[in-house]
């Protein structure tokens, strides 16, 4: 489905492809950032206290999404120079692209780094060594991994369109209901190996966030009928 969005939707736009390899080297700051601190503090402390090591786990991950989440803002300010900068450039005084596409354009690009990585961890788990299961835990750890990857991927897409239009509109309920589900989602991570409890409430918030970033770029029941019904 992501290898879908951006053929057809960005593939066919230079200027979306530079949005999206930026949005990309964004997460992959913030990622780099996050995960510099987190080693930091683990070498840091006592790795034979379990508590501990515990509490640093749920510490870089609550502050990795708020990293993320940070240069999200600072893209979505970047971009908005850039529009300034195109509309000084462009004859008819007119942008060649909008913020509702950046910000779309922008959230595929976070979207597919995160999926990107996720992915390489699966597979660095798969050439072994062990075999998935073979202790009695759940089998299902590379198809659930896939399914969550997949989630996160369109909710980056989705948090861009909502965080861009928060900013835009000086509305910061949305871009803390942005932040707040980024927090939720990471957060369920920690109930696997139950994984019930972490792809459900994803794939509810993905269902929400999609319906709702879907209003604001101007949808409306009467235009997803007619999609729905080929008209």
């Amino acid at each position: 489905p992501a290898f879908g969005l951006f053929i057809f939707t960005i593939a066919r736009d230079p200027l979306r492809i530079i949005i999206l390899i930026a949005g990309a080297f964004f997460w992959l700051v913030s990622l780099l950032l996050s995960s510099l601190i987190w080693f930091i503090a683990v070498k840091a402390s006592d790795p034979q206290d379990e508590r501990l090591q515990k509490g640093l786990l749920i510490f870089g991950v609550m502050f990795s999404v708020l990293l993320q989440e940070a240069f999200r803002f600072l893209y979505y300010k970047l971009l908005r120079k850039a529009i300034e900068g195109l509309v000084a450039l462009s004859e008819d005084g007119c942008s060649p692209i909008s913020i509702q596409q950046m910000a779309y354009v922008a959230g595929v690009g976070f979207g597919l780094m995160s999926g990107a990585f996720s992915m390489i961890n699966l597979l660095a788990d798969a050439l072994g060594p062990g075999t998935v299961g073979i202790h009695g835990d759940s089998q299902l750890y590379f198809l659930t991994s896939a399914f969550m990857t997949m989630v996160l991927i369109f909710l980056h897409t989705f948090w861009g369109i909502l965080f861009f239009h928060g900013c835009e509109h000086r509305r910061w309920w949305e871009i803390a209901a942005v932040v707040i589900m980024h927090l939720t989602v990471s957060g369920s991570s920690f109930c696997n190996p139950l994984y019930v409890g972490s792809l459900v409430p994803s794939y509810l918030l993905m269902a929400a966030a999609a319906a709702w970033a879907y209003l604001l770029s101007g949808g409306s029941a009467q235009n997803l009928r007619r999609f729905l019904l080929c008209k």
